[in-house]
């Protein structure tokens, strides 16, 4: 693959490119134009809808889509085209093929969302053969991660947040900002480098997948390394997802307590919303507040992050941080997340931003769905397997220890009337 011609204009970076082609493609929702999206969730007794000549023309539909978006991107980063339009179609087959296994209902029961099944397709395909080289020109890891986080703050509502209640933002900042700590702070004991003990951080305190996404992007971190802390938190959500209810109501904890201990802990959005409906309904509403405050700040979090790698960095190399390098290294698709929430959130009505829902739900998923396959491709597993001697994963879990305990106890003082009165949810 061609490097990228670096005589081109900032403006045409591949974090500029995501913010301008994913805004591009909210604009065309605001303009009334609606996407189809494939139905892909299914059952034995489905199956034959997957397979209707309209759901076969979203699914065509839906990939030139995603092939143009990204052409347009390739295009103006003027590196070859070419390859990338040969090598496309089997990089979105891989991704269909990863949302058809999902969509099963029964992988669906067992929590085996899409990241699991593209990053195992992947990782299935470069672990067993060797990559042709042809298929090389459509791995775009980060620029597809990119474009699906700048979408996915259409989906993060400010104000939503705001009006669920105070207590779930404040729950949500004390854990980031502890746990963010003692995770980096474990990591570094275990002699993981910056970068890797930072993702570990973040996917553990913040939000689990979406979070070390992010965490990458603004790092430049190696992509293995985020595949390995992608299938650590997938990983370590499952049992958690199971135990925590059984330990909730073991406990004879209130459901509030239960709910918000649950929504701070596991990683992942599908895992938090099943773990609080086997409590109850008002655990689940408890459990869902805090977990979208903590993936409300995720833009936050991005920025802090970004200005401390920065600062770190130059401490480290001797060269003064100054504005215009803390610009410079700032990972410009945050400005595309959080104009996205802002739009989204106090712009448009909420009846608007309940209709396009689904949709910009379903794009930022295409373009996830892309990224983990190409992480997988990227990846080899006995590499993931042997990386520092089981130092990251004994890292993890030991954050994610102090993570159970940290976010019991912030839990029961905001949401067990303790310090405030209990809500009403």
């Amino acid at each position: 693959m061609a490097e990228p011609d670096t005589s081109r204009s900032p403006l045409a970076s591949e974090d500029w490119l995501a913010c301008w082609l994913s805004l591009a493609l909210l604009v065309v929702l605001l303009a009334g134009v609606r996407i189809e999206l494939p139905a892909l969730s299914w059952s034995p007794d489905t199956l034959a809808r997957l397979f209707a000549p309209g759901n076969l023309l979203a699914v065509l539909g839906m990939g030139a889509l995603l092939m143009v978006v990204a052409a347009v991107g390739v295009a103006l980063m003027r590196e070859r085209l070419r390859p990338f339009l040969i090598a496309f179609p089997a990089v979105f087959g891989l991704g269909l093929a990863a949302q058809f296994i999902a969509g099963n209902a029964g992988m669906k029961a067992a929590g085996l969302t899409y990241v699991i099944t593209g990053l195992g397709l992947g990782l299935l395909i470069s672990n067993l053969f060797r990559l042709p080289d042809w298929l090389l020109g459509a791995i775009r890891t980060e620029f597809y991660i990119k474009i699906g986080l700048v979408i996915l703050g259409s989906n993060i509502l400010l104000g939503d947040i705001l009006q669920a209640g105070v207590l779930g933002i404040a729950q949500a900042a004390l854990v980031i900002l502890v746990i963010w700590y003692v995770g980096f702070w474990i990591a570094k004991r275990l002699k993981l480098d910056d970068d890797f003990a930072a993702m570990l951080a973040t996917a553990v305190s913040i939000c689990g997948v979406s979070a070390a996404i992010a965490a990458c992007g603004v790092l430049g971190g190696d992509r293995r390394k985020l595949s390995y802390v992608t299938s650590l938190v997938l990983v370590v959500a499952v049992p958690m997802m199971l135990a925590m209810p059984w330990i909730v109501d073991a406990l004879d904890m209130p459901a509030l307590v239960g709910g918000a201990w649950i929504g701070g802990t596991i990683d992942t959005s599908g895992a938090v919303v099943a773990a609080g409906e086997i409590v109850g309904e008002s655990a689940m509403n408890a459990a869902v507040i805090v977990k979208f405050s903590q993936n409300a700040m995720l833009g936050i979090a991005a920025f802090a992050l970004s200005i401390w790698w920065t600062l770190r960095t130059g401490e480290a190399s001797g060269e003064k941080p100054s504005a215009r390098i803390i610009w410079e290294r700032f990972p410009k698709f945050v400005i595309g997340f959080m104009a996205a929430s802002a739009i989204f959130s106090f712009l448009l009505s909420a009846e608007f931003v309940e209709s396009t829902r689904d949709l910009t739900k379903g794009l930022r998923t295409w373009w996830f769905t892309l990224a983990f396959v190409c992480i997988g491709l990227e990846a080899r597993f006995r590499d993931l397997v042997r990386m520092d001697g089981g130092r990251p994963a004994a890292a993890f879990l030991a954050a994610q220890g102090v993570n159970i305990a940290w976010t019991l106890l912030i839990a029961w003082l905001l949401f067990g009337g303790v310090l405030f009165a209990v809500p009403s949810l």
